[in-house]
C-alpha cells in the first residue's frame, strides 16, 4: 500500500487486512502517486475479478515526448482508448461533472441572498437603536453622504472581521482534516478565497445600503424626539 494508506490505517509492513472480502499481508509501503493505494498481484486481481487472463487498464511510462509516444501507440492500437496522464486526470476534477456546477452556483446564491438578509435586518436594528446619535450627528453638520459613509464603513469592517475569522476557520479545519483522515484531499485555491471575499462584500454592502439611506434621510429633529 502507499505511505498515505499506510498512515491514515496506522498499519506497517508485517499487519494484515481484509481487502475485496480477501485478507492480505502487507509486504511494502511506497511514496503515495503510484497510480493506486493498494497493489497487489495480478493473478490474484483477475481470480477476484473473475476476470482470468485479462486487465483493464494498462500504464505505459514513456520517457521524453508523452504525445507523440500516446499517438504511436493509437497507430498500433486503434480499437483502444489512449490517454496521457494529464489528460486522465482531468476527467478526475470536479470541473468535469456537469452538475455540480448548477448545484455549486444554488448553494453561492443562496449564501449571497442569506447573508444579504442577515446584514440588512442586523443594520436596521442598529440604525434604529441609534436613531438619537444620527440624530445628534445630523444637528452637528454631518452630510447625508456622511452618514451613509459611517454605516457602510462599519459593515464593512464587521465583513472583513467575519472573513478573517471564516478562513481561520477553514483553513484550520483543512489542516485538521489533513490530519484525521490523509486520504481525503482538500483544496482550497486563492481564486476561491478571493470569490468568497468579492460575494461576502457584495452581499453586505447590498444589505446595508437601505439601512444607510433610510438614516441619511431622517429628519434630526424628529430623530432627536426619538425614544
Amino acid at each position: 500500500m502507499d505511505d498515505i494508506k499506510a498512515q491514515s490505517l496506522k498499519l506497517k509492513v508485517g499487519d494484515k487486512m481484509v481487502l475485496l472480502n480477501h485478507e492480505f499481508t502487507i509486504c511494502g509501503i511506497v511514496s503515495h502517486g503510484k497510480g493506486a493505494r493498494f497493489f497487489i498481484p495480478l493473478k490474484k486481481a483477475q481470480d477476484i475479478a473473475g476476470a482470468e487472463g485479462r486487465v483493464s487498464m494498462f500504464y505505459v511510462r514513456s520517457i521524453g515526448d508523452t504525445e507523440r509516444a500516446r499517438q504511436q501507440i493509437v497507430k498500433l492500437l486503434p480499437q483502444h482508448r489512449v490517454r496521457s496522464m494529464a489528460e486522465y486526470l482531468t476527467l478526475l476534477n470536479s470541473d468535469q461533472l456537469p452538475e455540480l456546477k448548477p448545484f455549486q452556483r444554488s448553494l453561492i446564491a443562496v449564501g449571497v441572498v442569506i447573508s444579504f438578509l442577515v446584514v440588512l435586518l442586523t443594520m436596521h436594528t442598529l440604525v434604529l437603536e441609534r436613531t438619537r446619535e444620527i440624530g445628534i450627528l445630523k444637528a452637528l453638520g454631518y452630510s447625508r453622504s456622511g452618514i451613509v459613509r459611517l454605516i457602510l464603513g462599519e459593515t464593512v469592517l464587521m465583513t472583513f472581521l467575519g472573513i478573517v475569522l471564516g478562513l481561520v476557520g477553514t483553513l484550520g479545519g483543512q489542516v485538521i482534516l489533513k490530519e484525521v483522515k490523509p486520504t481525503l484531499h482538500l483544496l482550497i485555491t486563492q481564486e476561491w478565497i478571493l470569490r468568497s471575499i468579492v460575494l461576502a462584500l457584495t452581499g453586505s454592502v447590498a444589505g446595508a445600503l437601505y439601512p444607510a439611506l433610510r438614516a441619511a434621510a431622517c429628519d434630526p429633529v424628529d430623530a432627536l424626539a426619538y425614544e
